[in-house]
């Protein structure tokens, strides 16, 4: 029997809740998730603001989103394959002080007063690729820090400091922005990046995984797509995630045309939308931090999230008024991140290690470059048409796809 048959037996055990916060190696590279996840959000409030700013455009709002977010496609397998054959904690440390260059180059680009649409997308795109390197990297350090059955209390508290950094980090980033300049919000957020080395450092004994043999990238790339098609449920949740990316992380990557556009709005009113957005991820993520590992509940979990998100983006037509939006924003959020941190638990649950950074990387692809892909699609037609419409399409999109999907699904996995 194989080894992805011998997961797939296991879908019906139900593990007992453990949390990530009961071991040391965990509570060491927490601080500098901290660190390192809040300059993340203040770089991107700071590039959807500037391109806002330099634009007015919705479309170019969403060129500059999909900048960052569609590297994923081209170099998560590569640098999945990267994150099976090194020590992830030494390639975290890379990507988050590439990070912070960028970050730094931004500002003083701002600075000189240089900074302008191509430069812009430039540095869109250098944040994007160190992000598809990061992604995996992250994913395959995680589960060497923790036990099994601790991973979704793991994931789930990382989703929550994600997006709790949603709200703090626009927040930081709008008061910068308001009281000094954008230079100087671009320097506090490199500042933040080199703050999680110390931390990182921290983490002794992890080392790379014994290999049996060292294949060329593209076999071991090949080897990675075979293992995941074969396996019933990582492709269930691979189309899960490409669900959830058409609906929730479309919308956010766009907010700052949302918010111009539907509420007219100034870098208060993103910063907003962006705490909001922050609070509901925060709560979907105290949420799946409080699951077992029990594979069938999780897949149900996330079907009725995505599920419940499209008919919430369908009733953006009948809402007006800041607090309204809100609301949708933030059952929006609370509903995608479930889906979102559901999914890729159960990725990290199923996965066998040798397999484990390619089939993240993989999922980081979805998770990240879906929503750059729609981000173009749906920033060019709301210019022309608006955010209602073109939202509402896309929530119908989705129900179809859900339909679908549970239409070909093994029964005894979704239902």
């Amino acid at each position: 029997m194989s080894s992805s048959q011998n997961k797939d037996n296991t879908e019906n055990n139900v593990g007992q809740h453990r949390s990530a916060f009961s071991e040391p190696m965990y509570r060491r590279y927490f601080p500098a998730s901290c660190f390192a996840t809040l300059a993340v959000w203040i770089v991107r409030f700071l590039v959807g603001w500037t391109a806002w700013q330099l634009t007015h455009s919705a479309f170019w709002v969403g060129v500059v989103a999909a900048a960052m977010l569609l590297p994923t496609f081209l170099f998560s397998p590569v640098f999945g394959i990267v994150s099976d054959r090194i020590n992830p904690r030494n390639g975290l440390i890379v990507t988050v002080l590439s990070q912070g260059v960028i970050a730094s180059l931004a500002g003083i680009s701002h600075g000189l007063g240089i900074l302008n649409l191509p430069l812009l997308m430039v540095i869109a795109v250098l944040l994007g690729v160190v992000t598809s390197a990061h992604q995996p990297i992250r994913l395959a350090l995680v589960p060497r820090l923790i036990p099994r059955d601790a991973l979704p209390s793991a994931i789930g508290y990382g989703a929550m400091l994600f997006n709790t950094s949603r709200i703090i980090g626009p927040a930081i980033g709008a008061w910068l922005v308001a009281s000094y300049s954008e230079s100087i919000a671009f320097y506090v957020a490199s500042c933040f990046c080199l703050a999680s080395i110390p931390s990182l450092i921290s983490i002794k004994g992890v080392k790379p995984l014994k290999r049996e043999r060292t294949s060329s990238f593209f076999n071991e790339l090949k080897e990675g797509f075979v293992y995941a098609a074969a396996h019933p449920i990582i492709r269930l949740i691979l189309c899960f995630t490409f669900i959830n990316g058409l609906l929730g992380r479309t919308i956010m990557e766009l907010l700052p045309a949302f918010s111009g556009q539907l509420l007219q709005g100034t870098a208060e009113t993103l910063a907003t939308l962006s705490a909001i957005a922050g609070a509901g991820s925060i709560a979907g993520g105290l949420l799946v931090s409080r699951q077992s590992g029990a594979p069938k509940r999780l897949i149900k979990l996330v079907n009725y999230c995505l599920m419940f998100a499209a008919l919430t983006l369908i009733s953006i037509q009948f809402l007006s008024g800041l607090y309204q939006f809100c609301a949708l924003i933030f059952i929006l959020s609370l509903m995608t991140t479930v889906a979102g941190t559901g999914a890729q638990a159960l990725a990290q649950l199923m996965v066998d290690d040798a397999y484990r950074g390619r089939v993240l990387s993989f999922w980081s692809m979805m998770a990240m470059g879906v929503p750059a892909v729609n981000a173009i699609a749906v920033g060019a037609l709301a210019q022309a048409f608006g955010f209602s419409i073109v939202s509402a399409i896309t929530a119908v999109c989705a129900l179809c796809l859900l339909a679908t999907l549970r239409f070909y699904t093994r029964a005894d996995l979704i239902r």
